[in-house]
């Protein structure tokens, strides 16, 4: 069931989102809009719903490790297991994955127990969907120097970003964001607790330093490229 000719630009990342509920197919449908995502289901109806806004969507039993390499391969960048409430299918599918070479795998956890297990079998990180909105997973996936952000009116966000390489050693003034990338930087985060609010023009970022900035959203996760 792939999809084409809808006007979504397929990225060269390969994502695979396994299990469709409510964050899974929010997240498939998030990440759908920057890359090329496979949305995997034994669910037909949740197949059907989401097969015009994916690339490829396949109605499978994860817990078959042949079905399952069948359309997964080790170009996959990413695969999300997001199947909490069967215990059985996430520990097999995240397992499977690992198998498969995936370079990387979060699995949905119900609790620190089926954490740990999802960990034990190939999982490289745990999320949990009360905790973890799709839309919010997305972008900092797509971002990694991203780590949280709030939103604000229109596309204003203000948004937690680690300090790229780029600006390490450098002043607030040398670096001039305002007119580089049209946002503000109001806070630093140095450490686990030292946090810096409106740090002046001589502010020197150092290596590790999460800025706080606001803005548009697409200038501040242009600002946090490498």
């Amino acid at each position: 069931m792939s999809k084409n000719g809808n006007g979504r630009k397929n990225g060269h990342m390969k994502v695979c989102i396994v299990g469709l509920g409510r964050f899974g197919a929010g997240l498939a449908r998030s990440l759908a809009l920057h890359c090329e995502v496979l949305a995997i289901d034994q669910n037909m109806e949740r197949i059907n719903d989401i097969t015009d806004d994916v690339q490829l969507a396949r109605c499978l039993d994860v817990r078959d490790a042949s079905a399952l390499a069948s359309v997964v391969s080790p170009d996959f960048s990413l695969a999300v297991v997001s199947i909490a409430e069967e215990l059985e299918a996430s520990i097999l599918c995240t397992l499977h994955l690992k198998r498969l070479g995936i370079k990387r795998i979060i699995a949905k956890a119900r609790n620190e127990d089926h954490s740990e297990i999802l960990r034990a079998v190939g999982a490289d990180s745990t999320v949990s969907p009360e905790q973890e909105h799709a839309e919010r997973l997305a972008l900092r996936l797509l971002n990694p120097n991203l780590l949280d952000y709030v939103p604000l009116a229109g596309d204003y966000r203000v948004m937690d970003v680690e300090a790229p390489e780029a600006f390490v050693g450098k002043t607030l003034v040398e670096l001039d964001v305002r007119k580089n990338f049209g946002t503000f930087i109001i806070a630093v985060r140095r450490g686990t607790s030292d946090f810096i609010f409106l740090p002046g023009p001589d502010f020197e970022v150092n290596p590790g330093d999460v800025l706080v900035a606001i803005g548009k959203e697409q200038s501040i996760i242009e600002m946090g490229e490498d």
